[in-house]
């Protein structure tokens, strides 16, 4: 391989915002996995957001993108998961999978595709130091007819269509909007761009906690909500305290502690085949690794209240953020017909490939 752009490239990165900025270009952000891909005749290169390859967990969008993109580029997109009407990443992180025989399996049950938003490099040309507003153009020529499952990302100059984007997209899986500046040269690794996303509150028990890699303080609450038949569901955690406050929850939470998790509702977490009929804690998967997946259980009679951003099936999407204690709620009303849900939207509406 020999591109102007070389892999591995770590891709510009989003920082957020609470309101979608002025004057800027506009596209939906995607929930899936972030690639920088490298084409270099039939050479293809997929690197994920940390510089890793993800190419043998692809093999299919190797075929494809063989086929869609130029002899010699490098694009920045996102690999995604289309199932039904939306995006489905549970789906998307089955494919991490070290068995080549259960990748091949998952490439032909549940294809993934690819969503394209920027043009780092084409022919002998690096576009790393051009304008966002020109590679922009650049990638519409380059792309101007594209087939399933590599598409093209709609963006738009015009804040009215983003802002009815952030509400219409996000029933289709959609996790918000990325604002960039018009004249941003590509910055890898940096927070340059803008994220906007929603944020929705819950009341939610407070069932057990982590301790932090640091020692024997608070590293994350363990969150749970009831579901239609009376049992305590975990649906995620809230983690980011300040040391001092991780020290204080310690002594906050004491109260509660369990000797063990004997009659905890997540008494069975230990236990594989149980993960299978609920969701507990400490569920084994291929990202936790080696990592410590113990916990420490608490009589589930605290609530406290949490901002996040979606859902993914029956669970918080991303770390939830504490927002305060809710003495006045009881844990048994924490459930699942709080969340408010979005409206269903056709994700084909959004994947549209240019051309005819």
């Amino acid at each position: 391989m020999d591109l102007p752009v070389m892999p591995p490239v770590k891709p510009m990165l989003a920082k957020s915002v609470a309101r979608i900025p002025p004057g800027m270009q506009y596209e939906a952000k995607w929930d899936g996995f972030r690639a920088i891909v490298h084409r270099d005749g039939d050479e293809v290169v997929i690197g994920s957001r940390t510089g890793k390859p993800l190419t043998r967990y692809f093999p299919e969008l190797v075929t494809a993108l063989r086929a869609e993109l130029p002899g010699r580029c490098v694009v920045d997109g996102e690999i995604v998961i289309v199932h039904g009407d939306r995006l489905d990443f549970d789906r998307l992180t089955e494919r991490i999978h070290p068995a080549k025989s259960r990748v091949d399996l998952l490439a032909e049950q549940t294809p993934a595709s690819f969503v394209i938003f920027d043009l780092l490099a084409l022919g002998d040309a690096s576009l790393l130091t051009v304008a966002q507003a020109r590679r922009r153009e650049a990638l519409e020529a380059a792309f101007a007819v594209l087939h399933p499952p590599v598409y093209l990302a709609p963006a738009t100059s015009d804040i009215e269509v983003a802002r009815e984007w952030f509400e219409r997209y996000e029933g289709a899986g959609l996790d918000g909007v990325i604002a960039k500046p018009l004249d941003l040269p590509y910055r890898p690794d940096t927070r340059s761009m803008y994220k906007i996303k929603h944020e929705r509150t819950a009341d939610v028990v407070v069932a057990g906690y982590r301790h932090h890699k640091s020692g024997p303080v608070v590293g994350s609450l363990l969150l749970g909500l009831y579901d239609a038949a009376g049992a305590l569901q975990h649906v995620g955690v809230c983690a980011a305290f300040p040391m001092k406050r991780r020290a204080e929850l310690i002594e906050e939470l004491a109260p509660l502690r369990m000797e063990s998790a004997e009659g905890h509702p997540w008494a069975a977490w230990a236990e594989e085949s149980a993960h299978e009929s609920a969701r507990l804690p400490g569920a084994p998967s291929r990202w936790s690794g080696t990592k410590d997946l113990s916990w420490l259980p608490l009589r589930p009679e605290r609530v406290c209240e949490v901002a996040y951003d979606h859902m993914e099936g029956d669970r918080f999407r991303h770390t939830a953020q504490f927002r305060r204690w809710r003495p006045d709620r009881t844990p048994a009303s924490c459930t699942y017909a709080q969340l408010e849900e979005p409206v269903r939207y056709d994700l084909a509406e959004v994947l549209r490939t240019p051309g005819p």
